[in-house]
Formats: C-alpha cells, structure tokens, sequence
C-alpha cells in the first residue's frame, strides 16, 4: 500500500524507469498491492516513449521525478534514494512484479538479523519461466561478479557462493549503510553498480544479509534487451571500470584476471563476432583512471571460486546443471 501524505514508512521503494510501459504498469500496479506501508519514487531517465505521461495518469499518486536528460540506471537510482528519508531502501527494476509480501519480507529480514551492521539484504527474485532469476551476487578474487542461483529451482536454492550483496534487479539497503560509503557510482550508467556498492560496503564493515523468500518475478530485458549488443557493451564498461578502480592487475590476482578476460573477449570477437564486451572493457577501463583505487574486501570475496569455476559461472547453464 502507497503510504499516506501523513505516513512515514519504514521503506522507500525506488522504480527507475526507461521506456517500456507494459511492464512498468505491471511493476507499479504490484506495488499498490504492498500489505505495509511504502513510499514508492518513479523516476523516468528521459524515456523514448510514452510511458511517463502514461505513468503521470495511471500512477499520479506516486512521487514521479523526470530526469531532464538520460543519465543511466545508476544515477536515477540516486535520484530516487536522494529523493526519500527511510529507513531502508529498496531498489527495484521497473520489470519486476512484486508479490504483495515484498516490502513486509524486506522489512522482517531486517528486524530479524537484529543487527545494526546488516547493510544490504538479498531476497529471491523468480524468473518468468518460474525458475530462480537471481538470489544475490558473489565474486571471485578478481572482483568478477556473478549472479547465485540463475536458472535453478527454487527447492535447490541452498549453500553455494558466498554472498556479497544484493542483485541490482530488487536489491534493498539500509539507508545508514548508504550514507556512511556512498551511494551508487555514476561513472557506471548501467550493469556492475550494485557489485560495486556491494564491494564497498563490505570493505567497510556492513554485512549482507540473506532472505530466503521469493519475493517477486523479473520479465527481464526491459530497458536494453536480453543479451542486446547495448546490454553487453554496458557489461564490459562496467567490468574494466571495477577492474582499474579495485586496481586488479596491480594485484596478486593479476595474471588469472588477465588469463580469464582474454577467453571471454577472444572468444565472443573470435566465435561470436562480437565486439561490443571488448569496447566496453577498455572504455571502462579508461574511464576508471584518477577516480581513487578502491579495495577488495576480504572477507567478502569468495576465494573458493577457483579459475575453472569462475569460467564455468559465466555460462548460462551452470546453476541448473549444479
């Protein structure tokens, strides 16, 4: 339920949009259905359509902000937590429909940790075809993020890859944590911000939290399209800007980072013809220079997660075949 004028909820539920109204409408409409109070923030990144006068009728109720330019998903997301004061935050893609529990689930979580230090909690998200969409990220000692679960079933969701943080598609924060280390990182428009955020957050002390419950279904693909050359672009600048910013190969870690992203864009220029993950590594890469080195939290990291299985991990298929 959208809070009241006179209501202060506990959460503030932040919906980035960019085109793609129907399954905006499903996102929004979702959230109507919360069982606790929330204040949900909408805000439109300059869309290519007609989804924010559709939005500004069908939602007028909600805080709706207009970016004046697009700015990426990063930057509207800051927009969003700047724009509202609880305690917690909740980030959710404008392609996910929320079960009506999804805010009293965060919240719960939360309060049961009892724990001042939890930064971040990582909920389940379902994929359309009833799978596991995402439970959270990890990351190997290269700082190479990977999404836990994807494509599993819900019954085998157990153990597994240390968590770091949350997935960015419904990943929630205590709004404490955020403003001790920052918010999202702008130099990133899009994909790789929520490692980030949770590479920092673990460096300075917060903990992550895991929530066991599926809270919602991500259709996926709204903004840049299932595996569009966009969306892998974006990929790639966001993995060589958090390569230089977390200074990897200055590291000891240096030669199997070196060794493991030569495969992966050898083979998508060689195999694939595709360039797209190329060009974004070294425009990443450039775009990290002078920004302050950043380190890699132990603990936080996995370093269980060998060469092989890193490698194994970037395939679509490796959750459901565990």
């Amino acid at each position: 339920m959208p809070a009241s004028a006179n209501e202060s909820p506990r959460i503030d539920i932040v919906v980035p949009v960019y085109g793609g109204w129907h399954v905006v409408e499903q996102c929004l409409a979702s959230l109507e259905t919360q069982t606790v109070p929330v204040r949900v923030t909408v805000v439109d990144d300059l869309s290519p359509d007609d989804t924010l006068s559709r939005v500004r009728a069908r939602f007028g109720d909600l805080q709706i902000i207009a970016n004046e330019v697009n700015r990426g998903f990063a930057a509207s997301c800051n927009v969003g937590i700047r724009a509202g004061t609880a305690e917690y935050v909740l980030l959710l893609n404008s392609d996910v429909v929320a079960r009506p529990e999804l805010a009293a689930t965060i919240l719960e979580a939360f309060d049961a940790a009892a724990d001042p230090r939890t930064g971040s909690a990582s909920p389940i998200l379902l994929d359309a075809d009833g799978t596991v969409d995402s439970f959270g990220i990890t990351a190997d000692v290269t700082a190479a993020g990977f999404v836990r679960f994807h494509g599993t079933s819900v019954e085998r969701v157990s153990g597994g890859p240390d968590l770091l943080g949350p997935y960015g598609a419904a990943a929630a924060y205590r709004r404490a944590a955020l403003d001790d280390v920052g918010l999202l990182d702008e130099n990133i428009f899009m994909y790789g911000e929520e490692l980030d955020l949770a590479l920092r957050l673990r460096g300075a002390g917060w903990r992550a939290l895991e929530v066991p419950h599926v809270v919602g279904t991500h259709i996926g693909g709204a903004s840049t399209g299932v595996e569009s050359d966009r969306q892998r672009y974006l990929s790639g600048f966001g993995r060589g800007y958090v390569m230089r910013v977390y200074g990897i190969l200055r590291g000891r870690h240096a030669v199997r980072a070196i060794f493991s992203e030569a495969i992966v864009s050898v083979v998508r220029l060689v195999a694939r013809r595709d360039s797209a993950s190329l060009r974004g590594r070294r425009d990443g890469w450039r775009k990290g220079r002078g920004v302050p080195r950043r380190a890699v939290p132990h603990p936080g990291v996995d370093d269980s997660i060998g060469f092989r299985r890193s490698m194994a991990m970037r395939q679509p298929g490796y959750w459901g075949e565990q």
